[in-house]
């Protein structure tokens, strides 16, 4: 895939004199450099994760910038406990899915636990596969130190890179479990070498989560690349949520980042019982919900019933 600049997304709002019921303009697709300039002018970006050709449709429709096929989706879509097991395999399966649901949002990858660490080969070819084979626009790598390399590595393949610091999901286990990072001195000088260093290695963003608003807030006058923010405080370039945590799809661990704006489970439940109920009782289907036959075919198809 060429990693040369989309064009630049045009304005959703309707011209003077345009009906209100008319379609909106054509959005095209979100770039690299249309980020940046988000940056530049302190125009905050919205970045949702999706993983499925529905969930791509609701980001896209929603007018979202990012959408990560995190490897969240392990757990929300998928069943795992962690995000460790979860293969190359089954994430290019849903980010192929993504991909053919959302067209204007910039598309970023997930590479999942073990595709990548072992060396840059590994990594370049991992990343290589996303964007070939699920059309994804970017990668995402979690963690710093050995895996500012990796990044270096994948960049220099001329695949765009977004880093990830503070909690990093993959390696939670020996971070000590799901838990804000950054909260010592010592342990905050370690974030900013790892984000200063990926920013160094050409990633084009970097996603800071659980980490102390304060500690972001200083950080955010050494980054010259937009940082997306998830539990990070409101100084980040922008936001990013868990489809299935903001909309209360997910009933898993639920982060005090994670505000929810829907509660689309409860929903979804309520739902499916009138379903049931309406079968169980024989009110669905009604007539309106079934099809017809002329009664001259009808009376001759019974009829040639009798003689078979």
């Amino acid at each position: 895939m060429s990693t040369t600049p989309r064009l630049t997304t045009v304005p959703t709002a309707r011209p003077p004199g345009v009906a209100h019921d008319a379609p909106p303009p054509e959005r095209l697709p979100v770039t690299l450099p249309q980020l940046a300039e988000h940056k530049r002018l302190g125009e905050p970006i919205a970045m949702v994760t999706a993983y499925d050709y529905p969930s791509a449709q609701v980001a896209e429709a929603a007018g979202v910038d990012v959408v990560l096929v995190g490897d969240s989706g392990a757990m929300t879509v998928l069943g795992y406990d962690s995000t460790v097991p979860v293969s190359v395999e089954e994430m290019l399966v849903l980010a192929s899915a993504v991909r053919r649901g959302c067209r204007t949002p910039l598309l970023v990858a997930d590479l999942p636990f073990g595709s990548y660490e072992a060396s840059d080969e590994l990594a370049v070819a991992t990343a290589q596969r996303f964007i070939k084979e699920s059309g994804a626009d970017a990668v995402k790598l979690e963690g710093g130190g050995t895996m500012v390399a990796r990044a270096r590595a994948i960049v220099g393949a001329g695949i765009p890179v977004m880093g990830h610091v503070g909690l990093t999901p993959q390696t939670a286990t020996a971070l000590g479990g799901y838990r804000a990072q950054g909260r010592t001195a010592t342990r905050a000088l370690e974030v900013a070498r790892d984000a200063i260093d990926l920013q160094r290695a050409g990633c084009f963003a970097i996603v800071f989560e659980a980490v102390p608003a304060a500690v972001c807030d200083t950080l955010m006058t050494r980054m010259e690349i937009p940082v997306i923010g998830i539990g990070a405080g409101g100084s980040t370039d922008g936001q990013v949520l868990v489809f299935h945590d903001l909309l209360g799809i997910y009933n898993g661990i639920s982060p005090r980042f994670a505000k929810r704006y829907a509660e689309l489970k409860a929903a979804m439940v309520a739902g499916v019982e009138e379903y049931v109920a309406e079968v169980r009782s024989r009110a669905f289907p009604a007539p309106e919900h079934t099809y017809s036959i002329d009664p001259g075919e009808l009376a001759e198809f019974r009829g040639l019933l009798e003689q078979s």
